[in-house]
């Protein structure tokens, strides 16, 4: 029931993406003649085999549909293999035939996200056979989303995707100078106007609803906003809208980045998530959060330092995270509509639209890995009735601004973590991700691999204009 104080649309639990059903891939109408069975990689690297429209209905025909992959997939950085992974063994990557979307930057294709399959069951460890592969991003996010449901908690999930449109790599050139939200971001006419309506509306066509977009603060510097959807199907559709916005810019001649941040005097990008919590037993009022809100919050808050290894992956993602620039600041808070948290409570009064903004998350983070950390940390906290002992910061002054004094009224005592090598050390460390969302293998090897991008990313040495090359053209 709404209130004098609800604001913003009201979603509800039920809400679902809308992708297309197998038999329209056969549709005289769309004229698809090829299929992407298409994943992302534990670096957030899209990948994909392009498979004839005719030999995908062949393998559907087949005993267990799918197509092999090698197992070094999940362990590959440009052609470095991380340490663990090898030549040997092969994976079945199994489509998941609830995702197909057409792919409206390649007329005549469609696109199909999947899971990725043992090819021999294996006794796990509930001492049943299982074919799941523990390492794949889109399983482990289900696994997590599961858990919750048992409980009767269901997420929502939206996402804002920050780009930076340029006109070259080499050197990085950006495609305008503007203001932010200013009209001057995109002139009538112009080859980024063009750009930009065309990724809105291969958005749309695909099925995503889009929310609006605009020009941000940085030169080049744009955001789409896409509403929100149960987690797996919101990063399903988030890295839709990422394949949209690279490949419309590619088309119109430009280079898209999600990089987070090129230029130091300039405001970085990010991928802000927005989530929400659904319960039954969650009732929600204007004036505070309900108990569950407070429990989930809390144990994000509590778990932060080492989910930014998950969520800010890269050594580039620490140069974006600095009090002052509207990155969320490096101090474990949340506020009221303060974008100098790391969490931010959007619509704080409104119990129909209430949402938690995630600002520590970036574009080089894959999004099943940062949903699976946010989400699982967040249900343990529910599922132990977490306390919220961190108060409301909502400004005027930011954490980094109050004397420290000040923050201990509020209980903010602990930093985020201030460097890559920190991260790692607090996820490595941390045993609510390890023992209760994500497991020591999965952590394990995710470091291994996150190790090996970092030295991928480090290979122009001190050459700073090159080695941001090398960060536009990766990410």
């Amino acid at each position: 029931m709404s209130s004098i104080y609800d604001h913003g649309v009201e979603y509800s639990s039920i809400t679902r993406a809308t992708t297309i059903p197998l038999e329209s891939l056969e549709d005289p109408s769309l004229n698809i003649s090829y299929v992407r069975l298409q994943w992302v990689d534990l670096i957030n690297n899209i990948r994909c085999r392009v498979v004839p429209l005719p030999y995908f209905l062949k393998l559907l025909e087949s005993s267990r549909p799918g197509v092999g992959v090698a197992k070094a997939a999940l362990g590959l950085v440009y052609m470095m293999l991380a340490p663990g992974f090898n030549s040997s063994g092969e994976y079945l990557y199994v489509p998941d035939l609830s995702t197909i979307r057409l792919c409206p930057y390649a007329p005549g294709e469609a696109v199909v996200f999947g899971w990725f399959k043992e090819k021999t069951p294996y006794l796990g460890l509930d001492n049943k056979m299982s074919l799941d592969v523990h390492l794949c991003p889109r399983t482990t996010l289900q696994r997590v989303v599961r858990e919750s449901s048992k409980t009767g908690i269901e997420y929502l999930v939206g996402f804002e995707s920050e780009f930076i449109l340029l006109k070259s790599t080499k050197p990085v050139v950006a495609v305008s100078n503007h203001s932010w939200t200013a009209t001057n971001g995109f002139p009538s006419g112009s080859v980024v106007a063009k750009t930009l309506k065309e990724i809105a509306d291969g958005i749309q066509s695909s099925g995503i609803e889009l929310q609006m977009y605009h020009a941000e603060a940085a030169p080049g510097q744009y955001e789409m906003v896409t509403g929100p959807l149960p987690p797996l199907e919101a990063a399903d559709a988030l890295i839709h809208t990422r394949e949209i916005i690279y490949n419309t810019a590619t088309k119109n001649g430009l280079r898209a980045t999600f990089a987070p941040r090129i230029y130091m005097d300039s405001a970085g990008s990010s991928a802000h998530t927005h989530i929400s919590i659904h319960s039954q037993n969650n009732e929600k009022v204007p004036d505070k959060l309900s108990p569950i809100e407070s429990s989930f919050l809390a144990s994000v808050l509590d778990n932060l330092p080492a989910l930014t290894a998950l969520t800010l992956p890269t050594q580039a993602s620490y140069k974006r995270m600095a009090d002052g620039v509207w990155s969320g600041g490096t101090y474990v808070n949340w506020g009221t509509e303060n974008r100098e948290a790391p969490v931010r409570l959007s619509n704080a009064t409104s119990p129909s639209s209430r949402n938690f903004e995630m600002r520590f998350v970036d574009g080089t983070a894959n999004p099943y890995i940062v949903l699976a950390g946010i989400l699982g940390a967040g249900s343990v906290g529910i599922r132990d009735k977490a306390e919220l002992t961190i108060k409301d910061c909502p400004g005027p002054k930011t954490a980094a601004q109050l004397t420290e004094s000040e923050r201990q009224a509020l209980n903010i005592t602990q930093r985020m973590s201030l460097t890559w090598e920190e991260a790692r050390e607090n996820l490595h460390n941390n045993k609510v991700l390890r023992d209760s969302v994500l497991g020591s293998e999965w952590i394990e090897k995710y470091l291994v691999v996150n190790q090996t991008l970092a030295d991928a990313l480090n290979l122009d040495g001190e050459d700073e204009a090159a080695a941001v090359t090398r960060l536009v053209e990766f990410y």
